[in-house]
């Protein structure tokens, strides 16, 4: 009960801050202490910074904004997210609150209600609207960007800093971000360059997070209960295990099995499935894991599910599904099976038979109405998302992920398991990191359902339970910028603010922020002062003359006169030289025509508050250009690159986009020089749509590191072909250009995916161009979108009207079957 001091203290809260209360009001739960103080943040005008652990309910920050946004007539709101998945579910969300017809979704591939008061997009997607100066930037009042923590990303972070400098000043930004080691760092970048920001960091997980250890069929708890995790002190149990020969802990588990079967009935009491035996002494070091079956059995019993195994393989998931499978286990009522069935086949029904055949829908739907599933980036993306809702709608029980799901999706389980506590990177395996760990275990504990999550750890052989409880105990992680500046981005820059302006606002990103955070001050310092000097240049604007000229006359008359009288020591040669051109200025003065200007004196006024504020400019500039600058060279060698080109003209402040760059502004991705310079060339002109398609399919496609060089072989014949080996020089001779300016240069051309996609787009069946591609339906798809993607962009900036159309065709021949399929 709360006590008079705290009522009055509500109240008044509740008073200064209505809107808030309001909102909190129609919320299901009670907000948290840091919810309430972001909501405030925002109605007092602020911009604000929310750093939380995953499943704290960060987002309810964010959707206050949009609240807010619709308490006007004319506000705008968008909600950005990193990925096409998270976007559908946020749009879904806010559809059931506003109605579909005040919300809109722009994912790049899908356009619903684009001119909504509240858009949910990819953060891709706003920055090239800030770049268009579309017109749907007005009325923006607040910009939600989730998982903000992506910035760190190393292909994609530089887009959300170019939304966070770019945004119009009027705009407040609500940035969502993960628990980062250095949340305030980052909040004072998003303040000096942002203006009003108010940092709200929460370590508290809303449901407490239980830590075990499996060691064999036992869960331990991975901290001592009594000393609790403030003290990450490791339950000593895991560390007489570590050390032991075995033998000790072999006898003593056997007597604790035996107390717990007695509960658990005659069937628990049995050998596990494949007839294990328990560790001989002689061999006790090793203890045996549990079969997959054997531990969904296990959390099953302990009320533990639903349950998220992370297996850091797709491989590792689809088998895991199938030995679940092949064990015989179900999780389901027969009623939850006739809805899992129901919903699956209206998600799927646009899709084709023999498409379903080929995707293995008849087992994948066997295994769902087992309540089990596997969720990895090779999924079909109409599959993945099927399992998402039946995993929220509590009809799924187990699902085996890899640890895409662990980024931003919603789809918060009772229990997470880690079977391994390292991973392959693409070059080696190496042990997860402490965010990796947070992220992963995030999942686990659904708010208003669960008084507390459970995180699983496996024993693997040479665990250390000290290692386990340090990631465990330590819940952040360090926010790095990956910013460097693009083709696509200079000239952008260029258009929109000239040469000069652009280099300063690049040393206002948040990596040139950590290099040296004094320079973003200093730029901000610099801008600021910019515009007071266009304000007072305009305020000593004389009808007579150049006042600015007059004004230099009169200041450099009014030093050399001071330094005059100051040095009457000086040699005589040197005074007599002074005093020639005093009289000189004395003269250019008095002839001046400003000189009879009767608002003369008010407008010197202005003319001296000009002239010192330029002085104390150019000197911050000069300590600018003194400091690191690391962000700002490289956009120098960017542009160099494209003075070599032809792609701007002019020097310094003169600088402008030629024609080809103003082509370049709406090119956007990793190639964005290639493609441009190809377009200019003429290269691609006179293929056929396939080949088009085949062609930019080889700009997007990333092969794995294991995957062989397959030379030609595989290859459309034909105009391809030669377009391909004209395409590749060109490549050769960009790169040796690139690294003659210092700068890192690209991956040359992979034809990986070339032949299955241009069979794709001349309407090949979907198993044979599986069996060309060599991967899995959901990596097909996101190839093929990603080849849409760039053919759009050439079907609106061909120069080329045949090709132009062209690009329309191959796009249309690629965008099919389960490539078009949305649940959208």
């Amino acid at each position: 009960m709360s006590s008079p001091s705290e009522k009055y203290a509500q109240a008044r809260a509740a008073a200064e801050h209505p809107e808030s209360t309001a909102f909190a009001a129609l919320q299901k739960f009670q907000l948290d202490p840091f919810q309430v103080a972001g909501c405030h943040a925002l109605e007092n005008g602020r911009s604000v910074l929310v750093a939380a652990p995953t499943g704290a309910g960060k987002t309810v920050v964010g959707e206050f904004a949009i609240h807010l946004a619709m308490q006007s007539s004319s506000d705008k709101a968008f909600y950005t997210t990193p990925m096409k998945a998270l976007s559908n579910q946020k749009f879904r969300e806010l559809v059931e609150v506003y109605g579909a017809d005040q919300v809109g979704l722009l994912t790049g591939d899908t356009n619903i209600n684009g001119n909504a008061r509240i858009v949910v997009m990819t953060t891709e997607v706003l920055r090239n609207m800030i770049y268009a100066d579309s017109a749907a930037l007005r009325d923006l009042r607040y910009v939600v960007m989730d998982e903000v923590h992506y910035l760190a990303d190393r292909f994609r972070g530089a887009v959300w800093e170019e939304v966070i400098i770019h945004l119009p000043a009027r705009v407040r930004l609500v940035s969502l971000s993960a628990t980062v080691s250095n949340a305030e760092e980052f909040g004072d970048w998003l303040d000096t360059v942002r203006g009003d920001t108010e940092v709200i960091v929460s370590e508290i997980r809303p449901v407490p997070l239980e830590q075990h250890v499996l060691v064999r069929d036992d869960l331990l708890p991975l901290f001592d209960d009594r000393a609790g995790l403030a003290t990450a002190q490791v339950n000593q149990e895991l560390m007489r295990i570590r050390s032991s020969t075995g033998s000790n802990y072999d006898n003593n588990r056997q007597a604790q099995s035996y107390r717990s079967n007695r509960h658990a009935g005659r069937q628990a009491q049995r050998p596990p499935r494949g007839g294990r035996r328990p560790v001989r002494a002689a061999n006790a070091r090793r203890i045996e894991r549990m079969d997959r079956p054997d531990v969904v059995r296990l959390l099953e019993r302990a009320n533990l599910l639903p349950a998220i195994f992370f297996i850091f393989s797709r491989v590792g998931c689809d088998a895991a599904v199938q030995q679940v499978r092949r064990s015989g286990i179900r999780l389901t009522t027969n009623e939850e099976r006739a809805e899992i069935r129901a919903m699956v086949e209206d998600r799927t029904r646009s899709l084709q038979d023999e498409d379903l055949d080929v995707l293995g829908y008849w087992e994948w739907l066997d295994n769902l109405e087992r309540g089990v599933a596997s969720h990895h980036a090779g999924l079909l993306p109409a599959f993945k998302e099927v399992v998402e809702e039946l995993f929220r709608r509590k009809l799924v029980k187990v699902v085996f992920a890899t640890e895409t799901l662990a980024l931003g999706i919603n789809m918060p389980a009772r229990t997470v398991v880690l079977e391994k506590m390292e991973k392959f990177n693409g070059e080696a395996r190496v042990a997860i990191t402490s965010g990796e760990y947070t992220q992963l275990t995030g999942r686990a504990g659904r708010r208003g359902i669960d008084v507390e999550g459970h995180a699983v750890v496996q024993w693997t052989e040479g665990m250390d339970p000290q290692a386990v409880a340090a990631l465990a105990s330590r819940r952040t992680y360090p926010l790095n910028s990956s910013f460097r500046p693009t083709y696509n981005m200079a000239v952008n820059l260029i258009d929109m603010f000239g040469k000069v302006r652009a280099r300063q606002i690049l040393e206002s990103s948040f990596a040139q922020f950590q290099a040296d955070r004094a320079v973003v001050g200093l730029a901000r310092q610099v801008r600021e002062a910019e515009e007071s000097l266009a304000g007072y240049q305009a305020a000593m604007a004389c009808e007579h003359g150049d006042f600015s000229e007059y004004s230099a006359i009169r200041r450099e008359l009014s030093d050399l006169e001071k330094k005059n009288r100051q040095d009457s020591n000086a040699p005589r040669a040197a005074r007599d030289k002074r005093m020639k051109r005093i009289q000189t200025l004395r003269t250019q003065m008095q002839r001046h025509p400003c000189h009879r200007c009767p608002d003369r004196e008010a407008h010197a006024r202005w003319a001296e508050r000009y002239w010192k504020l330029k002085r104390q400019t150019d000197r911050t500039r000069r300590q600018i250009e003194t400091r690191t600058g690391t962000v700002a060279r490289v956009f120098d060698r960017v542009v160099e690159v494209l003075e070599t080109l032809d792609y701007l003209t002019g020097e310094g402040p003169e600088t402008a986009l030629t024609e080809a760059g103003r082509t370049m502004r709406r090119i956007y991705g990793e190639r964005d020089l290639l493609v441009a310079e190809s377009l200019r060339q003429g290269l691609w002109n006179g293929l056929d749509a396939p080949s088009l398609a085949a062609m930019a399919c080889c700009l997007v496609y990333e092969p794995r590191r294991d995957e062989a060089n397959s030379g030609e072989r595989g290859l459309p014949r034909g105009a391809f072909r030669a377009a391909y080996e004209k395409t590749t020089t060109l490549w050769a001779e960009l790169d040796d250009l690139e690294q003659d300016h210092h700068l890192p240069g690209s991956e040359p051309l992979a034809a990986g995916l070339a032949g299955a996609m241009h069979s794709w787009a001349r309407g090949g069946l979907l198993d044979r161009v599986l069996i060309d591609a060599d991967m899995a339906a959901g990596d097909f798809v996101r190839w093929a979108k990603q080849t849409i993607d760039l053919l759009d962009q050439l079907s609106i900036v061909a120069e080329d009207a045949a090709l132009a159309r062209t690009a329309r065709a191959a796009l249309d021949g690629v965008r099919r079957g389960i490539v078009a399929y949305s649940s959208m």
